[in-house]
């Protein structure tokens, strides 16, 4: 057998646990700042007009909080990714309302448990854009190049 190597990551999560918010309606916020960075998803949650917003920023602040405040790392909460933002249903509370002809309907007060990881950016690989930017020139010199000669053999 093969041992495979495995470079894992390493995050930081905070979690907010109970949050009175339907956990569909969570994930719409969540689905919004995965993979962005700490600067833009805040920005992002500052502008949202969902209420879970509020709870998914709280939730980013303390993991922010908690990475910049945790001596073995030295993060910067700016230098920060959101590498992963899930939402899970936590208890559902079931309630009782009377309704017409001495009938009841069930009221259903759920819950969501919110998760947020961060991890550090990613180190961009500087050697593949340039290369392709000197093979666009390079191109584009060489059709320059080849109109050049046919300009001047058109004069002659």
């Amino acid at each position: 057998m093969a041992a495979t190597l495995e470079t894992q990551r390493q995050t930081v999560r905070a979690q907010a646990r109970w949050v009175h918010t339907s956990a569909r309606k969570a994930r719409l916020v969540t689905d919004l700042i995965r993979g962005r960075s700490v600067p833009e998803a805040r920005t992002i949650l500052a502008f949202s007009q969902r209420a879970a917003a509020k709870d998914v920023e709280k939730v980013l602040r303390s993991a922010v909080a908690n990475a910049e405040s945790r001596p073995d790392l030295l993060w910067n909460g700016d230098d920060l990714v959101v590498a992963a933002a899930y939402v899970d249903e936590g208890p559902t509370l079931k309630r009782w309302r009377a309704r017409a002809r001495g009938r009841v309907a069930r009221i259903r007060k759920r819950t969501c448990h919110i998760t947020v990881e961060l991890a550090p950016r990613a180190p961009r690989e500087a050697a593949s854009r340039p290369e392709q930017k000197v093979a666009a020139e390079a191109a584009g010199a060489s059709e320059a190049a080849k109109r050049d000669e046919a300009a001047t053999e058109s004069e002659e």
